[in-house]
């Protein structure tokens, strides 16, 4: 994979690095005097070269959980609504990528790109909002991405971090148990420039089925379920995705 392949990553800088790596341990011993975090399937994913991670999304622990107890530092793909004041910077100098949701965005698409042509983890929540975690609604980001890197997609359930009935932004008491789930990783080859949007929605359709595959995989390994949708009124405006490239059609 070169940075000057389309779409050029090669005159956007990686996100920064040092700050996630040094936060990763820190972070883990807290979470753990909070919750019972249990990672399963760790094992599974790839310990060199570029991958996609591509995870439900039901709560709002959710980003920071996958940040914090992957196997390898990810670089996630986070709203850029997000990214103000002290919450904002943090996340900037953790390597986190500011997503525009609302328009095509080609700077996320080159930095996504930046970092799994570097051999980085990338995370995507194709769900797009918090909600069920289902996979009802299924953006095809993650599909883009691998199809133009020929990164590996690694699926990943969480459970655990909403209660059912808890609104949007509520997490669990202290005590509770969260579980992190990765699945077998799977393969889709990378295609030249330009893709097609019918080739994207087909390989996003299959990514779909195989997170399915491992949600249900997930639950019979737990023994745990989702929290439900969420109570009435607390959806998040749910647009296309802006990750993809103007080039592709």
């Amino acid at each position: 994979m070169s940075h000057h392949d389309q779409p050029s990553s090669a005159h956007v800088p990686h996100p920064p690095r040092l700050m996630l790596n040094r936060l990763r341990p820190p972070a883990a011993r807290y979470f753990r005097r909070r919750y019972v975090v249990r990672v399963h399937g760790a094992d599974l994913v790839p310990r060199h070269g570029p991958a996609v991670f591509a995870a439900n999304h039901v709560g709002v622990l959710d980003g920071p959980l996958l940040a914090i107890f992957s196997p390898r530092p990810v670089h996630a793909l986070t709203k850029e609504e997000m990214f103000e004041g002290r919450t904002g910077r943090f996340l900037r100098r953790s390597g986190q990528i500011p997503l525009d949701r609302f328009a095509t965005d080609p700077r996320a698409v080159r930095t996504s790109l930046r970092v799994l042509r570097d051999g980085g983890v990338v995370g995507v929540f194709p769900e797009g909002t918090r909600g069920d975690g289902e996979l009802h609604r299924f953006h095809p980001g993650a599909a883009y991405l691998a199809l133009v890197s020929g990164a590996p997609v690694v699926p990943v359930i969480l459970l655990g971090t909403r209660l059912p009935g808890g609104d949007i932004g509520s997490v669990p008491p202290k005590g509770s148990p969260i579980d992190v789930v990765f699945g077998e990783p799977g393969e889709v080859g990378a295609r030249p420039w330009p893709r097609t949007r019918g080739m994207v929605r087909e390989t996003s359709m299959l990514l779909r089925e195989r997170m399915l595959a491992t949600l249900d995989q997930a639950r019979a390994q737990t023994g745990r379920e989702l929290p439900g949708p969420l109570p009435p009124g607390q959806g998040e405006e749910d647009p296309e995705t802006g990750l993809l490239d103007e080039g592709d059609r």
